[in-house]
């Protein structure tokens, strides 16, 4: 049998509007806004070529890819449709493709489509009826490990389209880990933590996670020390080739955007695991090691979140490899850090 949606239509993937009063229009345009991403008019990416080419090739690709990528707006459209143009959607055995190529829409905070690309195309299409007609806040999540030239929205042609209402943390929190941080393995865009934490505190973000190639390179670092930002997650431990590499990377990365921002909360994280080896283990002790220094310095607004913490609520099931999380492993790693942002108060 070629494909289970044959004999089961809820599988079946809709690339049609099956109506005529669409008006597409780019994301581009006004009042649509875009969060989390750079833009040359051709392409999205997440940090300037310019930096990405002294950084290493696979940054330069990843830096491509949409995670964290989000366009909001308000509209009384009772319908939203899209169109995703991309140059290539992210195909992996052990990832869903609704993940790595699909875009999630929220109304007014609350979850009610994912747009999810078919197996065999890298431009798709799709819309939701709300069957109602009022204003509401969109939330448009962008694919994860994908690169999109643009994303069309389709309201009907006499809907009235606002700017969305501003977040109330609009200073945007910074990540930078591994493909973890990127999103892997989650089932769709918003499920990934960093999604998580923006949609509970209303607060813009940057994903700087680059799928096996955030190692700690010091042109990283000095990217990411002049950034405007309101709070700075370190997670790279996965992909520093070795624990010598690891120790010799991490401190110094830390010291270097604490001296461009000497009062903003860092938070720093060990991988989310909850059986660790002993190389985890020594790994482990060189993160808590950067930790402990700052606070030896007298640094009051450093933070430090371990495996454990992070898989307190999935324990070792919230992973599909024994690596990346499944949307519990994010779902678990997001509740230790709402809990630490809501007891340090780090934001409003």
């Amino acid at each position: 049998m070629e494909s289970i949606a044959k004999i089961d239509p809820n599988f079946n993937v809709s690339e049609a509007f099956g109506r005529e009063d669409v008006l597409l229009r780019s994301c581009r345009e006004k009042p649509f806004s875009v969060h989390g991403l750079l833009d040359d008019g051709t392409h999205f990416f997440r940090m300037p070529h310019e930096v990405t080419s002294t950084v290493s090739e696979g940054v330069g690709y990843l830096a491509k890819h949409t995670a964290g990528g989000r366009v909001r707006f308000r509209t009384d459209s009772p319908f939203v449709a899209i169109r995703v143009i991309s140059k290539g959607l992210g195909r992996m055995a052990h990832f869903a493709f609704a993940g790595s190529g699909g875009v999630d829409m929220y109304a007014d905070g609350v979850y009610v489509k994912t747009f999810i690309p078919p197996l065999d195309k890298s431009n798709y299409s799709g819309i939701f009826d709300f069957g109602k007609r009022r204003m509401r806040e969109i939330l448009l999540e962008l694919p994860l490990y994908s690169l999109l030239t643009d994303l069309e929205i389709g309201l009907a042609p006499d809907a009235v389209t606002e700017a969305p209402t501003p977040y109330r943390n609009p200073v945007p929190a910074v990540f930078y880990g591994s493909s973890i941080t990127q999103g892997g393995c989650a089932s769709r865009p918003g499920s990934c933590y960093q999604a998580i934490l923006s949609r509970r505190f209303d607060l813009d973000y940057v994903n700087l996670g680059f799928s096996g190639n955030a190692k700690g390179e010091p042109t990283m670092a000095d990217y990411i020390a002049g950034l405007t930002m309101s709070m700075f997650f370190l997670d790279y431990d996965h992909n520093a080739p070795s624990l010598e590499h690891l120790a010799a990377t991490h401190e110094p990365f830390f010291l270097r955007v604490r001296e461009a921002h000497p009062t903003t909360p860092i938070i720093i994280m060990s991988r989310p695991k909850a059986i660790r080896s002993a190389e985890e283990e020594a790994r482990l002790g060189v993160i808590r090691r950067t930790y402990e220094n700052a606070l030896a310095r007298g640094d009051k607004n450093v933070y430090f979140v371990d495996g454990d913490a992070l898989t307190a609520v999935c324990g070792n099931e919230g992973t599909v490899d024994n690596c990346h999380p499944t949307d519990l492993g994010f779902f678990s790693m997001a509740q230790a850090l709402i809990g630490l942002i809501e007891r340090e108060g780090l934001l409003k």
